[in-house]
């Protein structure tokens, strides 16, 4: 039986030493996925303790005993870290460090004070809760790819239960003091808990990290890099050529003499006021609209859903706002303006390429009536601005 228990234990050593390696590979791939990295330290911390726990089964002495604790807390708790920075997008080591050292002082205490048998008790439901919070990480995390995050959640949550029945043995028998590892047929079923587990989250986390590379290439290629809005592509992609109704407008923009603004202050000024912009426009957009930078020095405003004259208003604000905005440039505030053209919906419907072009002649319009200012396709009725430029 105790060859059958360390043979269970070498596997589980090797099995997570490979998903160490395998995961170790991706970040070095990929090191923005900075989860994977944090997710390596812990399992390299875990098995650790596989190997020193091993050598406590064959010679239980309390130092090897206080070793395996310190190893697995620590890697459980680097584990729950991981599952933090994948919900957050933050390594939290404050908080693994809270863990990590709290399930430390319960399991290593009793240890030292000739209790193993407590030790090992507190040892059990520590790592149990550490995987608990782990799976309450991705369960929070679930919408973003919900079957193999709920997956990696559920195998999370089996393996603490098969820890929390190791403890519930313990304490059933009664004995503080043991003198040995624990050998019991729940100790024999958490390990192979613990390697089906391992393994299923190894496979789920890499499919879903290569699922989130997938998705971020998806995102760059219909995002501006510069502003964070969404390119032409993207709008084109969202509207192509279905009609737009009469609750429908599309606004377009063009700042006034911004190849000026290159030539005098050099491109990283023009890509400032570029930012200034997008960032007026984003604070300007309700949930459901769209905001895109369709090129140069060009945006578009798109409302799914308006009241009759509300995007000449909205537009009229986001120029005021611009007009009004001081930008800090080589020492100096530089004032720009924006010149407007607006295609509200119509009684027949148009496709958006139909309406985006006559957002576009009454954008022109602006710029022949002086820029800083709205114009409203179709009448081309002028918005009125307070100055021209």
């Amino acid at each position: 039986m105790m060859l059958d228990y360390n043979s269970l234990l070498l596997a589980l050593g090797v099995s997570t030493a490979c998903l160490a390696v395998t995961m170790m590979g991706s970040w070095l791939v990929r090191r923005a996925e900075t989860v994977l990295l944090t997710a390596t330290v812990g399992l390299v911390l875990v098995v650790g303790g596989i190997f020193v726990y091993s050598a406590y089964v064959n010679r239980p002495e309390p130092w090897l005993g206080v070793g395996n604790f310190v190893l697995f807390h620590a890697g459980f708790a680097t584990i729950w870290g991981a599952g933090k920075q994948f919900l957050t997008g933050r390594l939290s080591l404050p908080g693994i460090a809270t863990r990590a050292l709290a399930a430390m002082v319960f399991s290593v205490v009793p240890m030292l004070s000739g209790y193993d048998g407590l030790a090992f008790i507190a040892d059990n439901l520590a790592i149990a809760l550490l995987l608990f919070a782990t799976a309450r990480q991705y369960w929070l995390a679930r919408a973003e790819a919900p079957a193999p995050i709920l997956g990696i959640a559920a195998l999370y949550t089996l393996t603490g239960i098969s820890f929390v029945l190791c403890a519930a043995v313990l304490i059933s028998d009664g004995r503080l003091v043991l003198g040995a590892a624990p050998s019991n047929w729940a100790e024999d079923l958490s390990l192979a808990v613990c390697i089906a587990g391992m393994t299923g989250i190894g496979a789920l986390s890499l499919a879903l990290h290569q699922w989130r590379l997938a998705a971020r290439h998806r995102l760059d290629a219909i995002t501006d890099p510069l502003t964070g809005l969404l390119n032409r592509r993207a709008v084109f992609d969202e509207y192509g050529t279905r009609p737009m109704g009469t609750t429908t407008a599309v606004i377009v923009f063009d700042i006034d003499h911004f190849k000026s603004v290159n030539d005098r202050h050099g491109h990283a000024a023009g890509d400032h006021v570029l930012k200034v912009f997008a960032g007026e426009l984003t604070a300007h957009c309700r949930p459901g609209d769209t905001a895109a930078r369709l090129g140069g020095e060009e945006f578009a405003l798109v409302f799914k859903e308006t009241m009759p004259g509300r995007a000449e208003l909205a537009a009229e604000r986001i120029r005021g706002a611009f007009e009004a905005c001081e930008i800090p440039i080589d020492g100096e505030m530089l004032k720009c303006t924006v010149s407007v053209g607006v295609a509200p919906g119509r009684a027949q419907p148009l496709d958006f390429d139909a309406m985006l072009s006559a957002a576009d002649k009454a954008l022109y319009a602006a710029k022949r009536a002086g820029r800083n200012r709205v114009e409203l396709a179709g009448h081309l009725q002028a918005v009125p601005s307070r100055t021209a430029s």
